[in-house]
Order: C-alpha cells, then structure tokens, then sequence
C-alpha cells in the first residue's frame, strides 16, 4: 500500500487541528471526503490513526508515527518542486565540499560575496579530505567541491589557482637560519605531512623521494595545526600550502615558515561539479569570486 501525497496531507492536517471538520474547511474538501480517504489509509495500512470521541479527535501512537515520516515526505517533495522550478542557482541550495587547508581562508570572503549576489542561495559548507570529496562528488552529496583535479576525473573542472608549498621548522632548527629551502636542504631529513587520504601527503611523498628526505611514518597529522605542533617540537619539517603558511602560520612563534623553493613542491586547486551536472551558471557564480579571493590572496 502506497498512500498518496494528498492523503498524506489529510492525515497530517487532522492531526494538527484535532477536528476533522476544521481540516476539511482548510483542505477544501468535504468532510466525508476528508473521513472516506483516513479510513481508506487505515484500511490499507490495517492501522487505526485516530481515535474519535466526544472531546475530539486523538492521534493515536501509531498515527504519530505516520504523522512523523508524511512531515518529512511532504517537506521534501516540497523542496524538490522548489528546486525544479526556482531560477535560484542548485536550486537554492548549494552543498560546497572543500579542503580542510583552503576553506576556512578562503571561502569567508567567498560566502559574503555570493549573498550580495545571490541573497536567496543558502551555502552549505563542509571541510573533508580528499577521498571523502570525491566520494561525495560522486554520489550526490555535494553540488560542487573545491579540491585539486588530479584526484577527481571524470569531472567538470574549473582552474583557480596553483598554491606552493612552505616548510615550518623548530626555531633551533638548523634550516631555520635558511631564507629559503632548496633541494639539496632536504637530504635526510623527516617530513611531517597529513593523512594519505590527503592529496598533499602524497606531493610531499614524491618530494621526500626525489630529493633524498624521509616522510616521517610515527606520525601522520590529522589537521595542518597538528604538524605545524609537531615540527614546533623538533620533529621535523612541515610542509604546509599557502593559504595556510602565510594567513595562519606565520603568526606561530614557535615556528619559522620558509618558502620551499623544490620542482613540483606545488598543487593545483580547482572547482569541480559532477560531469553531468546541470547546475547551469554554477561555474559563473563561483568561479569569479574565487579567483578575485585567492588573488588578493597572493595565490
């Protein structure tokens, strides 16, 4: 037995105002009308959903739970007819994936300028690590995602901006009296890095590997604030993307952050929606803003 959306809201308008009569006036319906479709659901469905009585009408323990899951049918239903017709970008509702290492520098800005723009978007923001992103990307949960595009094909990808790559160390670190990291500086020395379900713990593998350094395996950080804690102690070299070296780290007493002058110690960011998304001005929207942001940026 399927009941209907109409029925449905039969049910959930009796329930709200304890009258059968008083619901049928506001459904526009007659009253037996309004009796004959209860009593079809609770036939079909071999339930009783009201008790009636001389004080009224009661819900019963049953027809709460009925009354419960029509409310979140019907307010989806709702926001799909919202989402079909409204001229709102992604329908009104925009779900951004994003970088733990980009968002919270980059996307405040962003945010403030998309409602100037577009008053009525409601954005939806959630930091995840790569794989997450792309897991999500994927099976709907996001709109679009802010990550770098090596890591998601198969997707409509947008260039923002190419980040480099900084070292933090200890003050008493012997590369801390460097202005500038080389190659030749990283021979036998411990990299601190994120996770590998980080696409950064992998540049910093290959950097390890062509320049004769040694990813750190005793600890694998789960934020960019826990290795730069970590290479405060001694442990070794961060390496840490722009955006936060620059706008965060660098205020770190504890630490000195130095440019990392390497061959390939960079990443691409980009914006990336579903390739068969049909999100229409989605890139338009976000892509302007973006770049303007991580311009004044300096990336």
């Amino acid at each position: 037995m399927r009941p209907t959306l109409r029925q449905m809201e039969y049910v959930v308008t009796v329930h709200q105002l304890a009258n059968f009569g008083l619901a049928a006036e506001m459904l526009h319906v007659s009253q037996p009308s309004l009796s004959n479709q209860i009593a079809t659901v609770e036939a079909e469905l071999g339930v009783r959903l009201f008790q009636r009585g001389r004080s009224g009408v009661t819900t019963t323990s049953q027809g709460l739970e009925f009354v419960t899951r029509a409310r979140r049918i019907l307010a989806e239903v709702e926001a799909l007819n919202a989402a079909m017709t409204s001229k709102i970008p992604f329908g009104g509702r925009l779900r951004l994936g994003v970088l733990p290492s980009i968002g919270p520098y980059l996307l405040p800005q962003v945010v403030r300028s998309l409602h100037q723009t577009q008053p009525d978007l409601r954005v939806v923001v959630r930091e995840e690590n790569t794989l997450s992103l792309d897991e999500g990307i994927r099976n709907g949960r996001f709109d679009a995602i802010i990550s770098t595009p090596e890591d998601h094909p198969n997707t409509q990808q947008h260039f923002l901006f190419r980040e480099q790559l900084w070292a933090a160390v200890s003050r008493d670190h012997p590369l801390a009296e460097l202005d500038e990291i080389t190659a030749g500086d990283l021979a036998g020395q411990r990299l601190l890095t994120l996770d590998t379900g980080h696409r950064l713990a992998r540049i910093v593998y290959a950097i390890a590997g062509q320049n004769g350094g040694i990813v750190s395996n005793d600890y694998e950080g789960t934020s960019l604030d826990s290795i730069l804690l970590m290479a405060a102690t001694g442990a070794g070299v961060a390496v840490l993307p722009d955006l936060f070296a620059r706008r965060q780290a660098v205020h770190r007493e504890e630490v000195k952050i130095i440019p990392l002058n390497v061959p390939d110690a960079d990443r691409a960011i980009s914006l990336l929606l579903p390739e068969r998304s049909q999100a229409g001005d989605g890139p338009d929207l976000l892509v302007p803003p973006l770049k303007e942001t991580a311009a004044q940026f300096g990336v």
